[in-house]
């Protein structure tokens, strides 16, 4: 690879301060053949004999015997303990994350001729660590490698390595690599009698104690080449990890054996490994590691990625938008609304004064790019809802194409000259990536492909000739699948494709639409984060309460959506300004069952606690609609909120793959929202609250219903905790205002 320019930020030319010697000299500590340094939160010791590192942390988290290696194509596995020489030298630096002391080990002496160069930048103003791993070949100046393998963070148990998590009720997070196929976060727990779980994590994850929020948090800042996955194997006792790895180069097929949050859907979707870097030296991601309240490291960790790799701003209020998917269905070829409709609901949005206070509502319609609908059909809808002060929206896949899959030869790349088949990633036989299998398939497109960019000028010009503000983009995971064939050969993996891809979009959209257009991902990895404004939670939300509630979808629901959100909130604020967990509906969706009023109530809370924009997909053609949707999405003190809306903190988050979750959340502030779910069908739930860790003074308050401000109940001056019942199957959004 040619350039990793985040890591370098964290390097020499990164050190733009240094403490006095007496100071670097308090914080490090040798003796023997170990070197320690210590910061407020953590102590790290290097054994200068072996090699391997000990991390023990404030919070009563211990690391012990951690290692680094590379996987060199022609030479093989190499560890830093296979190293004879270990060199260690420490010093200060000061850079846009803070300032601490920086701490280098350099091993060499192997076969391979190889050197492993660790750094840690031990954070003394901050609880985190970043740590990197650079394999030098040779001198580093005539002799290349390669590898699609890097690690530079392994805890081994043929190292005697080992995690411990204190704590009664420790649990390790497991996430997905995107957000596709309705595929849930795993809770895994250690159940005495059961054996040993594994798995892949993808990105990040944490090691946590579910009652106190203490544990430790882990993942990659970098995102402009590797794909990051934590494989994980738990140890026999409780809170033992005995296998880790934060590995680079993970690239996974899904496997239909395997159920989709192990191993069936739940990775980085390949049909090709992970490319490879290569050169005279090879880096690894700079990985985050800190421990705490995993709450407040997680924020942490969402604005490092921000401030290493950048985050776009949204300035005015956030947008309020209408979808058509929700009414239409899939790419609209049921008729059932478009064209002629539309206007009757733009008439009715008008209506909503409320909704239509702090900015012009967007008319968003999806699978336009399919050519189902004219450029010249919504740019005179486009004219009508301008009248009424609204804008339209527009939808489109950069890096995808749907087609018939006897037809793939006859169809052509719109905006282009190149038939689809030009432009086709390639698995490991040489054959086009379908994306998304069936007759009516999708194929993955190349990002660095010329018809592509093409392609996406294409689509962005339909965009400005209807007067588009927002943007939904969708199916981004495809242009991140590595491949074997690429348009641009200097490009050599997936996610570099993928972040090539985006940037491209990104600056074609700027040029084209305008810097104050609104993009939100739908179906899409993670990172790179810094491209869009907001992100799908979850695929697509249906509002169903529960995914076991009959005659709806077994997927899609609330109850889904927000048990994931719970261990998700705090990428709003930190990589996007906003999330996005797609829209309400006021009756049914599409060809479901209608929905109660208890089930609409629900799911707007949902969205309050996620920090969501606020979206509907309702069709207002039908009175039970319009009726509710006067009531609630023009509700004064709710549109209020989504105006700037802001993720709760969670006091109870998912646990496990029951559905019977019960979740609490607050949101700090002049008035304290709390909100609390109950999605158990039968069982009653109560949440005894802390006064103190919702920022409460000691004085008395009132608790009021969000919705209708009417007080349920009071909170007496001096008390220092406070409890809300919520009955089964429901929710609750409450505010907490002093009484004097």
């Amino acid at each position: 690879m040619s350039k990793f320019k985040y890591l370098w930020l964290f390097t020499l030319a990164s050190v733009l301060y240094c403490f006095p010697f007496a100071s670097l000299a308090q914080q490090v500590d040798r003796s023997g053949d170990a070197l320690m340094v210590r910061s407020e939160g953590s102590a790290v010791t290097i054994n200068q004999k072996t090699g391997r590192l000990d991390f023990k942390f404030g919070n009563g988290v211990t690391i012990d015997n951690a290692i680094a290696y590379v996987r060199e194509l022609s030479s093989g596995y190499l560890a830093t303990t296979d190293c004879q020489l270990h060199q260690v030298s420490t010093d200060t630096f000061s850079n846009a994350a803070g300032k601490g002391i920086r701490l280098t080990i350099r091993h060499s002496g192997n076969a391979a001729r190889i050197t492993l160069l660790q750094q840690l930048l031990i954070y003394t103003d901050h609880p985190y660590i970043f740590a990197n791993l650079t394999a030098i070949k040779g001198d580093g100046t005539d002799e290349e490698m390669e590898t699609r393998e890097i690690c530079a963070l392994a805890v081994l148990p043929k190292e005697k390595a080992l995690l411990v998590q204190p704590g009664a009720e420790p649990r390790l997070l497991d996430v997905p690599f995107d957000n596709d196929n309705w595929t849930h976060i795993l809770e895994r727990r250690w159940e005495p009698g059961k054996p040993a779980f594994n798995g892949i994590t993808y990105e990040f994850s944490s090691v946590y104690d579910n009652n106190s929020f203490s544990g430790i948090v882990f993942g990659s800042l970098s995102h402009d080449f590797w794909k990051t996955g934590i494989a994980y194997h738990s140890g026999k006792t409780t809170g033992q990890v005995d296998s880790l790895s934060v590995t680079d180069g993970v690239a996974t097929p899904d496997n239909s054996a395997l159920r989709p949050e192990y191993g069936g859907n739940d990775g980085t979707h390949d049909h090709a490994v992970h490319g490879t870097a290569k050169g005279p030296s090879v880096h690894s991601s700079v990985i985050f590691l800190a421990a705490g309240d995993v709450r407040k490291i997680f924020i942490d960790y969402g604005n490092a990625n921000a401030l290493l790799n950048g985050r776009l701003d949204w300035k005015g209020a956030a947008p309020f938008y209408w979808n058509s998917f929700g009414v239409e269905g899939v790419l609209g070829y049921e008729g059932k609304m478009m064209p002629r409709d539309i206007p009757k609901i733009s008439d009715f949005i008008a209506t909503l004064d409320q909704f239509n206070k702090y900015s012009r509502p967007v008319m968003s319609i999806d699978s336009y790019d399919q050519g189902i609908y004219t450029t010249s059909l919504l740019a005179s809808f486009g004219k009508y809802i301008d009248k009424k002060k609204q804008d339209l929206g527009f939808y489109f896949i950069p890096f995808a194409m749907w087609t018939w899959r006897n037809n793939t030869a006859n169809t052509k790349i719109q905006g282009s000259d190149y038939n689809l088949s030009d432009a086709l990633l390639s698995d490991d036989h040489g054959n086009p990536i379908w994306y998304k299998e069936g007759d009516w398939g999708c194929l993955a497109m190349d990002p660095t492909h010329p018809a592509v960019r093409q392609y996406v000028i294409y689509q962005l010009k339909k965009a400005k000739e209807i007067g588009a503000k927002f943007l939904k983009i969708d199916f981004l995971t495809a242009g991140a699948l590595e491949s074997t064939r690429r348009y641009n050969s200097s490009v050599r993996s997936g996610l570099q494709a993928y972040n090539y891809g985006m940037n491209m979009l990104k600056s074609l959209a700027d040029s084209i639409l305008g810097k104050d257009v609104f993009i939100t991902e739908a179906i899409s990895p993670m990172f790179p984060s810094q491209y869009a404004h907001g992100r799908f939670v979850s695929t697509d939300v249906y509002s169903h309460f529960r995914d076991d509630q009959p005659g709806f979808p077994h997927y899609g629901s609330t109850e889904a959506s927000l048990a994931s959100g719970s261990h998700l909130w705090w990428v709003q604020g930190t990589l996007w300004p906003y999330t996005n967990l797609d829209v309400a509906i006021m009756k049914n969706f599409q060809k479901n069952p209608d929905l109660t009023e208890k089930d609409i109530q629900v799911r707007l809370y949902a969205m309050m606690s996620m920090g969501s924009i606020l979206g509907d997909g309702s069709d207002y053609r039908n009175k039970l609609a319009a009726d509710r949707a006067a009531v609630y999405l023009n509700n004064k003190y709710l549109c209020a909120f989504f105006s700037a809306p802001k993720a709760f903190t969670p006091v109870k988050v998912a646990d496990g793959e029951s559905l019977d979750q019960q979740m609490a959340f607050f949101l700090p502030g002049k008035e304290v929202l709390i909100s609390q779910f109950n999605f158990s069908n039968s069982a009653g739930y109560d949440q005894i609250w802390k006064k103190k860790e919702l920022g409460l003074t000691n004085t008395g308050y009132l608790i009021k219903d969000f919705l209708t401000d009417h007080t349920v109940g009071k909170i007496e001056s001096g008390q220092e905790t406070f409890s809300t019942s919520v009955p089964a199957a429901d929710a609750r959004m409450l505010k907490l205002v002093p009484s004097n």
